[in-house]
């Protein structure tokens, strides 16, 4: 991920300052080459690669007659997410801190928090490109169905999105600074790549290991998605269990971030 040198938007006009915000960001966000290219294309790759390998095209009747690739177009989506959320956003959002930027524009008709709002919807709609592309290149390349049923599909695909940025706004409040939230950051982020299926898909897993990764936010996520992508409605425990994550972990961060 790149490093991004911290600007203040003090030239702002009091007039529609979020979207002035939105602007200067955005432009700032573009020049993010690194960044862009883990969240949007990243999985793309990973996702091509695996679908290179022969035998990971072929149905399996221990996977629920589908295929490796099949269970990996939801994984990707998934690392999409946490790339944006806490390896992405957080070094910003410090960037912004540690230089000052969010103390100063408490003084200005631009309010810190709309900094926050701007970052979490530029992140998503990179996150919502990157999953638009792996649906298609799964659907086209590979030949991996399509979300059967899209209202679940959707569903546990906003609750999840919710609750990888709240890990990361959490990752960011507790962090004092960027080198911290680096170690935090890598942390999690290993971590979430596990429970998203991303070593091993959790529809693999067997035994106690599944049932306690199904706890997790990501977890619950990938069951909920895949059994979306086969024609069923999600479970509602899964659905619940992503939503109290995100709710818990956006509170917690709410409660302790710093501005300074």
């Amino acid at each position: 991920m790149t490093t991004r040198t911290a600007q203040s938007p003090t030239s702002i006009q009091p007039a529609g300052p979020t979207m002035a915000v939105l602007r200067a960001e955005a432009r700032l966000f573009g020049r993010e080459l690194g960044s862009l290219f883990y969240i949007l294309l990243f999985p793309v790759v990973l996702l091509s690669i695996l679908g290179a390998i022969p035998s990971f095209r072929e149905d399996n009747p221990d996977l629920g007659g589908m295929s490796v690739v099949d269970l990996y177009v939801p994984v990707t989506v998934l690392l999409s997410m946490i790339m944006a959320a806490l390896m992405a956003m957080p070094s910003i959002v410090l960037a912004y801190r540690e230089a000052g930027v969010l103390r100063r524009l408490r003084t200005t008709p631009v309010r810190p928090a709309s900094i926050l709002v701007v970052q979490v919807l530029l992140h998503a709609a990179t996150v919502a490109a990157s999953s638009i592309l792996l649906l298609t290149v799964g659907r086209l390349v590979f030949g991996t169905p399509l979300p059967q049923s899209w209202p679940g599909y959707i569903c546990a695909y906003l609750l999840a999105l919710v609750a990888s940025f709240s890990l990361g706004a959490a990752i960011t409040a507790i962090s004092p600074n960027a080198r911290v939230a680096a170690v935090f950051g890598s942390l999690a982020f290993f971590g979430s790549m596990f429970t998203a299926g991303v070593y091993l898909p959790v529809q693999a897993m067997g035994g106690l290991l599944r049932r306690i990764v199904e706890f997790t936010p990501l977890g619950a996520a990938s069951e909920a998605m895949n059994a979306a992508m086969l024609g069923a409605l999600p479970d509602v425990g899964d659905l619940l269990v992503v939503a109290a994550w995100g709710a818990l972990l956006a509170l917690f961060s709410v409660r302790l971030f710093r501005w300074q």
